[in-house]
């Protein structure tokens, strides 16, 4: 049985290796891509499983470019990876039919749970973003 594929999405060199090392034991990284416009190429070309992909990639809003792989007909589960905990963020995320929003500082607690969570078709939100009332 083959590994699940999943292509990588940031513009941070280390935050790409940081999610290789987390993902590579269980999945395979098709690609791991810096730049907004090889993401909509090499999903096009792979087709990925799911795409692991930064909500702020420099040259183009990862927002953004999930809606524009979506009109492309990528069908790629998307997991959004953000310094952003904001609800915005998270709401505006899930708006382009993204399954998971991981925040960066809980990369390494989350983002196993979270590829998991979405090949199940279920959403995953790290948990510092979860309301909790007293």
């Amino acid at each position: 049985m083959s590994k699940i594929r999943i292509l990588l999405a940031d513009d941070n060199s280390a935050i790409l290796e940081q999610v290789t090392r987390v993902l590579e034991e269980d999945y395979e990284i098709v690609a791991a891509e810096k730049d907004g416009h090889a993401v909509v190429r090499e999903c096009l070309r792979l087709k990925p499983d799911v795409i692991v992909l930064d909500i702020s990639l420099g040259d183009v809003s990862g927002i953004q470019l999930a809606r524009q792989l979506r009109d492309c007909g990528c069908y790629s589960k998307v997991i959004f990876l953000s310094v952003h905990e904001d609800y915005d963020f998270v709401n505006a995320a899930i708006g382009t039919g993204a399954l998971a929003y991981v925040v960066k500082s809980h990369l390494s607690t989350d983002l196993l749970t979270a590829v998991k969570a979405v090949l199940a078709n279920k959403f995953f939100v790290s948990s510092s973003l979860l309301y909790v009332p007293e």
